[in-house]
C-alpha cells in the first residue's frame, strides 16, 4: 500500500516544515532598465553642461528627466526589492530620488548659476552613493562600478555647485557622458544574459552574484529563510 506522510498527533508540536510555506513569485529582472534610464538621463543632462543644449532650453530637458527618467529608475528599484535585490533596489530608488529633486530645484534656479542648496545636497550624496558601491562590489562589480562613476558625477556637480569653477561642471559632463555609454554597455549585457539565461557579454559577476546565475534553485531558495519578509524582525 502507498505511504502516506504522518501528520503530528494533537498533542505533538508542529514543526517548522509542517505549518511554513514561502512562496517566490519570479518577476523580470529590473536592472536592464534601470542602467538604460540611468544612462540616458545621465547624457541629457551633460548636454546642458557640455553646452551641447543652449541654457534657455534648460526647463525642457530638466522636465523630460522627471517625465521619463524619474519614473522609469523608480519602477526598476521597486521591481528590483520585489525580485529580493535589497542593494540594487536602494540604489535606483535613491538615485530617482536624486534625479527628481535636482531637476526640481533646478527649475526653480536662474538657468546656469551655481546653487549652493544643491552643492549642499548632492555632496550628501556621495558617501550614501558610494556606501553602495562598496556593498555591490564583491558580486556585482559592474554595477559598483556604474554607482563609482555616478557619485564621482554627483561629487564634481556639487563642488560646481558650491562655487568651485566651470572647469568642474565641464568634467560632471563628460563624467555624465561616460556613465551613459557604460550604462548602455551594462543594460544590454544584462539583457542579453536574461533571453540566453547564461552570461555573454561579461559583467564580471561574482559570489552570491554569480551564483544566482549558475547555481540550481536549491542554493538559491536556502537562504530565503533569512530574508526581510520571512524572519521575524528586520
Amino acid at each position: 500500500m502507498p505511504q502516506t506522510p504522518e501528520t503530528p498527533g494533537p498533542s505533538e508540536p508542529l514543526t517548522t516544515d509542517a505549518v511554513t510555506r514561502i512562496v517566490l513569485r519570479p518577476v523580470a529582472s529590473p536592472l536592464p532598465l534601470g542602467f538604460f534610464a540611468l544612462g540616458i538621463g545621465s547624457v541629457v543632462l551633460s548636454s546642458l553642461q557640455l553646452g551641447w543644449v543652449p541654457t534657455a532650453q534648460s526647463e525642457m530637458l530638466l522636465l523630460l528627466v522627471l517625465i521619463f527618467v524619474v519614473p522609469l529608475q523608480f519602477v526598476a528599484g521597486l521591481f528590483a526589492l520585489v525580485a529580493r535585490d535589497a542593494g540594487a533596489g536602494t540604489a535606483l530608488l535613491l538615485l530617482a530620488a536624486a534625479w527628481a529633486g535636482t531637476s526640481v530645484t533646478s527649475l526653480d534656479s536662474p538657468p546656469g548659476r551655481p546653487v549652493v542648496a544643491q552643492a549642499v545636497f548632492l555632496l550628501a550624496l556621495v558617501p550614501f552613493v558610494l556606501a553602495l558601491a562598496g556593498a555591490a562590489v564583491q558580486s556585482k562589480p559592474l554595477f559598483a562600478l556604474l554607482l563609482t562613476l555616478t557619485a564621482l558625477r554627483f561629487g564634481l556637480t556639487g563642488l560646481y555647485e558650491a562655487g568651485a569653477g566651470d572647469a568642474l561642471q565641464v568634467a560632471a559632463g563628460w563624467t555624465g557622458v561616460v556613465i551613459g555609454v557604460y550604462a548602455l554597455y551594462g543594460g544590454l549585457a544584462l539583457l542579453v544574459e536574461d533571453g540566453k539565461q547564461r552570461t555573454v557579454l561579461p559583467l564580471f559577476r561574482r559570489g552570491a552574484a554569480r551564483r544566482s546565475i549558475e547555481g540550481d534553485l536549491r542554493e538559491q531558495l536556502t537562504p530565503a529563510q533569512q530574508e526581510a519578509g520571512v524572519r521575524h524582525q528586520l
